[in-house]
């Protein structure tokens, strides 16, 4: 469905449950910006539930880099807000909420040596190709309704 990630070869992916915590699962990288997208596993079943990033470009063309608490792409997923909490919490009450099996988050990096590609223009455009597909936002990307 997203072919325009396949050109970020620096990326990874964990799965978060209701038993592990998000902090120590999470092998994103704490100096670098971009995308993330995340599954929710429910009865044998693969939802992909939000798309999200860390970073943009400025009027620059410099790449801001989230710089507090864990830094980076690592620090956005598990500090970010969700429903009005740090992920990192919200994310877990939300897997024991909906009786899930768990969270595959995969994040990719959009920016090396030869390009800077701005998240925040990405994750709209991702956000835009699950619309063309389903025909609604994906289910916790409600911050953009």
């Amino acid at each position: 469905m997203f072919d325009e990630l396949s050109k970020y070869k620096e990326n990874g992916h964990f799965f978060l449950t209701k038993r592990n915590s998000l902090r120590k699962v999470c092998n994103a990288p704490t100096d670098k910006s971009g995308v993330f997208i995340v599954y929710a596993l429910v009865n044998g079943k693969v939802v992909l539930a939000y798309i999200g990033r860390s970073g943009e470009v400025k009027s620059d063309g410099s790449l801001s880099i989230r710089k507090s608490g864990l830094g980076g792409l690592k620090d956005s997923i598990v500090n970010g807000t969700f429903f009005g909490e740090p992920r990192h919490i919200g994310w877990k009450k939300e897997i024991k909420r909906e009786k899930m099996d768990g969270l595959d988050i995969y994040w990719f990096v959009t920016h090396n040596d030869e390009y800077i590609d701005c998240p925040k223009r990405l994750e709209l455009q991702l956000i835009q190709s699950y619309i063309d597909i389903y025909k609604e936002y994906p289910p916790w990307n409600v911050n953009y309704v």
